[in-house]
């Protein structure tokens, strides 16, 4: 039974058959066995990449300015067995076929993700302008929301062929996807979502107060309202590619994930059985790498934070794109000034999260006069936004997201600290649950991050503007450099803000097997005939080009 998952609609290439092949995903000379490829971010992406150049025989050195996981950051609070608030990515759509291989390689496990109105989140309170509503599922809600939910539907169908083109995707119908999606790229590239709402025949028939509510509720995953500015293509890819459905979070933490990767020993060309990314690098990443230059016509050279200098026959950037200004010192002539132009004007989105441990899952007590669980999951025009319960268990203790916000309501809260965060929360929250006295359940220190004020990322994740599609194209297809100068080659980007879906592991996992594709090529090595890579059919499936 075929299935969706995240193929195209950009670039129209399965990445999760390509690393599942038994064929391999290529080979290298053997004189460029053992070489030094250096991978910057020990994040999802540079540790992916850095996963399959060691099976290749290449000796991958990985720098990290902080924490390693990147953004997929799993947080123990003191004090607790492995009680974890995840910081960055804790929703994983199983469409993301490329990251649940690697998920799946290390035996992580998943639990279903508790999003507004589905099973795992038991039931669901909308609370907006002072009116506060209980659902299990949408067919509980009063039918003003059926209509928003019934009209974004609509407007999919209606204004972007939708059911044709998911159809298609899950087809794995590489010239039936690009078909479809190339004219909407110049359609829809210098639209907002917002004008996608308000322009369809569908939300026209409707009033303005069903727009804001489907700006503060959204679906799937919450309110949108803060993507409203982003170009529409942006929240297409989402739909398209079923990132807002069908979510799980992993069991113990998603940086898990990595750190099994990392000390995993798989058979690998060159190295010796037991080989891992941890023994070849000692059993630490290095620090924060501060430069990235050229020696003379020769290799590239990074220099970390000490002043150390090491020079490498490739180097990984995985790092958000305002880090090559900012924290890092970059020969200008690594890039061509119209990709600084476009890794300049990338725009990352503010995102902050406030949690905090609880004794038990006391939410789940039944309110003796109501029937219902004391709280639900619970979507917000209230500074909390959105409001997220985990439960490890009746006997163990509980985690409460209690604030996930983007943007303006992100800046918000961005000058205080975690105490102050939750004491907002909480007097917020008590205005929908005046019963609960969420305090007296509180063990341990709260723990909160804001993206935007972390000086390793300056924010949370790319959301493209109108206009930005030129900009993307750019980055992205710059693993492709046969046709560059030399002086600009070796140099390679990934990430999920390279990608074209920002803020999903999918887009960093797919940009750093892209990178996989391209050191590898660089290095003189190609794939095999059996199982082309993402780079030889580039040329065939890749991105419309617009013109400038």
């Amino acid at each position: 039974m075929q299935r969706l998952t995240a193929f195209g609609p950009d670039f129209t290439f399965a990445y999760d058959d390509w690393i599942t092949h038994p064929d391999g995903l290529g080979a290298i000379p053997a004189d460029m066995r053992g070489e030094k490829v250096a991978i910057i971010g020990a994040g999802a992406s540079g540790i992916v990449a850095a996963y399959e150049l060691m099976k290749l025989g290449l000796r991958p050195v990985v720098y990290e300015s902080d924490k390693f996981g990147g953004r997929l950051r799993s947080a123990t609070f003191e004090g607790s067995d492995g009680v974890i608030a995840e910081l960055g990515g804790m929703r994983f759509p199983t469409s993301s076929r490329g990251f649940y291989h690697y998920l799946d390689l290390v035996g992580c496990q998943t639990a279903p993700f508790p999003n507004p109105l589905t099973g795992a989140a038991g039931s669901t309170v909308i609370d907006l302008e002072g009116e506060t509503l209980f659902a299990r599922n949408l067919d509980e809600l009063p039918g003003f929301y059926r209509e928003i939910a019934e009209a974004y539907n609509s407007a999919l169908s209606q204004h972007a062929g939708f059911a044709d083109l998911q159809q298609a995707i899950i087809a794995r119908d590489a010239e039936a996807v690009k078909a479809l999606w190339n004219p909407l790229v110049s359609e829809w590239d210098e639209r907002t979502f917002y004008d996608f709402v308000t322009h369809s025949k569908a939300f026209q028939a409707l009033s303005f107060r069903h727009r804001e509510v489907f700006g503060q509720v959204g679906f799937g995953t919450g309110g949108w309202d803060s993507d409203f500015p982003n170009s529409m293509l942006e929240i297409l890819r989402v739909n398209l590619l079923g990132f807002d459905d069908d979510q799980k979070y992993v069991i113990g933490g998603v940086t898990n994930v990595l750190w099994r990767l990392w000390q995993a020993a798989p058979p690998c060309v060159h190295w010796p059985e037991g080989t891992s990314l941890a023994s070849l690098n000692g059993g630490a990443t290095r620090s924060r790498a501060t430069g990235i230059s050229r020696n003379g016509e020769g290799p590239l050279v990074v220099t970390d934070q000490w002043g150390n200098q090491d020079e490498y026959a490739a180097v990984l950037a995985t790092c958000q794109s305002h880090l090559l200004t900012t924290a890092m010192d970059v020969d200008e002539d690594l890039f061509e000034q119209k990709l600084w132009m476009a890794l300049d004007r990338t725009r990352y989105m503010q995102a902050s999260k406030t949690f905090v441990m609880v004794d038990r899952p006391f939410w789940k007590d039944e309110d003796p006069v109501s029937g219902r669980p004391g709280m639900s999951m619970t979507l917000t025009d209230r500074l909390t936004r959105g409001t997220y319960f985990f439960d490890n268990g009746d006997d163990q203790p509980g985690v409460i997201c209690l604030s996930y916000s983007w943007m303006t309501d992100s800046l918000k809260v961005l000058p205080l600290s975690p105490e102050k965060r939750v004491e907002l929360a909480l007097k917020a929250l008590k205005k929908v649950y005046p019963g609960v006295d969420i305090a007296s359940h509180i063990r341990g220190a709260p723990i909160a991050v804001s993206w935007e004020a972390d000086e390793n990322f300056l924010g949370a994740f790319k959301g493209a503007l109108p206009g930005h599609y030129r900009y993307n194209h750019r980055i992205y297809g710059h693993f492709m450099q046969a046709r560059m100068p030399g002086h600009q080659r070796g140099l390679f980007l990934a990430g999920d803000g390279v990608s074209w879906t920002p803020a999903w592991v999918e887009g960093a996992v797919q940009t750093g097997l892209n990178a996989v594709w391209g050191i590898m090529t660089h290095l003189g090595g190609k794939t095999s005939v059996s199982n082309p890579g993402p780079g030889d059919l580039y040329p065939e499936f890749g991105p419309i080009a617009l013109p400038d």
